[in-house]
């Protein structure tokens, strides 16, 4: 059956874990948002601090914040599907619960959308530490990318919205511990075609020392898995493509 969301509706995808520190700066900035067609849908993955508190005092501020709760401690790919299938919008956006977006971001990129008529952006990002200082680096990301390019580059999860509507469904991922954002991009540009950059700094990715995602060397599993499991890509190719994301890790330090 093919997925309709309500028009203009951006459904924000946002899953959690013990994120009490950060994850209150994280809403608050949607709910800063320009563009006020948003409905924001977090999902707790059985938090042991006081994550849940959190959201649910802002649930009681703004009914646009949703908040599910897992039964049971399942990781990030089944607190995203979660969250998707709960979605009710034409657009699916992410932001990870310590990830901050700058007040004009949805409204610049819907428009960036509408006005060219492309179904997959992301956007450029600057990165925060801990304490939300300005690391002083900017990531960027071609201006469009492709299957291939894409199997080359990630854009940040936290940039990233697609239309739902035109792309005729709301993509659910496998469950991996890790990279399980990345696969879900390189599922959804099968259909897509191509991911367009809006090439404007559009919200901040906070790093963290316990962060699953800052040590790149422990990631070379999880590629081979996606690039030969889930992709089915020759051995050959997956083995340079690991190659490839460890040297740009090398020089990225």
């Amino acid at each position: 059956m093919t997925y309709r969301g309500e028009k203009n509706l951006v459904s924000i995808i946002m899953p959690a874990y013990n994120a009490e520190e950060n994850i209150g700066e994280s809403i608050q900035s949607v709910m800063n948002q320009t563009f006020k067609n948003w409905e924001l849908i977090i999902v707790d993955d059985c938090s042991k601090d006081s994550t849940q508190s959190i959201i649910k005092e802002t649930c009681i501020q703004d009914s646009r914040v949703k908040y599910h709760k897992l039964t049971q401690n399942s990781g990030a790919a089944v607190a995203r599907n979660l969250a998707i299938e709960k979605a009710k919008g034409e657009y699916i956006a992410f932001l990870d619960s310590d990830d901050l977006w700058f007040p004009n971001k949805l409204e610049t990129q819907i428009n960036f959308m509408t006005c060219r008529n492309y179904i997959f952006t992301c956007t450029f990002y600057n990165k925060i530490d801990e304490k939300g200082n300005d690391m002083k680096r900017i990531v960027t990301s071609n201006s469009s990318m492709n299957y291939n390019d894409l199997l080359h580059n990630c854009p940040g999860n936290s940039t990233v919205i697609y239309n739902a509507n035109k792309l005729g469904e709301k993509f659910l991922i496998p469950s991996i511990k890790k990279r399980n954002d990345y696969l879900m991009w390189l599922k959804v540009i099968k259909k897509a075609e191509s991911i367009f950059c809006l090439d404007l700094v559009m919200g901040s990715h906070r790093i963290r020392r316990e962060s699953l995602s800052k040590n790149k060397f422990s990631l070379v599993k999880y590629h081979w898995i996606i690039y030969r499991k889930i992709e089915k890509l020759n051995p050959i190719y997956s083995l340079y493509l690991i190659f490839y994301w460890i040297f740009k890790s090398i020089i990225k330090k």
